[in-house]
C-alpha cells in the first residue's frame, strides 16, 4: 500500500506540476522579500518572480519545467517506493528520510534562484544572468540533487541506533 501511496504522490507531481511551479515561485518571493528591498512581486499565473522592481533594472525569473526542483523529487519517489518494496519493514524510516531530502532538493533549488538573482544584482542582468543560471546554477542544481539522494539513501539504509550500538 506504501508502495502505491509513493507512486501516486509521483504521478500526482508530473500532472500538477504548474501548480508546483507556482509554489516555488511563491516560495521565491517570500524568500526575496526577506532578504531584498528592491522590490518583489510574483506573479503565480505565469510562475513567474519578479525583482528589483525598485531599481533601473527590474527582471522577471520565469519556473519553467525544467528549472523546478519537480522533476529532481521524482527519483527520490520512485527509490522510496522501490525500497519500500524491498523493505517494508523500514517504512518509517524511508518516509523520514524522504521527507527531509525532499525538503534538501527544494531549499537547493531556492539557493539556485537566490543566486541568480545575486549575480543579476552584483554583475547586470546579461552576465549575471549567464552566471546565475547556466554555470553555477546548474551546477547548484547537480550537486545538490547528488547531496539528496546521497543523503536519502544514507538515512533510509542506516540501522536503528539500538542495532548500530550492539553491533
Amino acid at each position: 500500500m506504501a508502495v502505491l501511496a509513493v507512486l501516486a504522490v509521483a504521478v500526482g507531481l508530473v500532472l500538477a506540476e504548474r501548480l508546483y511551479r507556482v509554489f516555488e515561485v511563491q516560495l521565491s518571493g517570500l524568500i526575496l522579500r526577506v532578504i531584498t528591498t528592491s522590490g518583489v512581486f510574483v506573479a503565480g499565473e505565469r510562475e513567474t518572480v519578479y525583482f528589483g522592481l525598485s531599481g533601473d533594472t527590474p527582471l522577471g525569473l520565469r519556473m519553467t519545467p525544467e528549472c523546478s526542483s519537480a522533476f529532481m523529487l521524482l527519483p527520490l519517489l520512485l527509490v522510496t517506493a522501490v525500497m519500500l518494496y524491498f523493505r517494508p519493514g523500514n517504512a518509517k524510516r524511508l518516509f523520514v528520510s524522504l521527507a527531509i531530502s525532499a525538503i534538501v532538493v527544494i531549499l537547493v533549488n531556492q539557493m539556485r534562484v537566490l543566486a541568480i538573482v545575486g549575480l543579476v544584482n552584483v554583475m547586470g542582468i546579461d552576465e549575471g544572468y549567464y552566471w546565475g543560471h547556466t554555470l553555477l546554477g546548474s551546477m547548484v542544481s547537480v550537486l545538490g540533487g547528488a547531496v539528496a539522494l546521497v543523503l536519502f539513501v544514507w538515512l533510509g539504509t542506516r540501522k536503528p541506533r539500538a542495532e548500530r550500538g550492539a553491533a
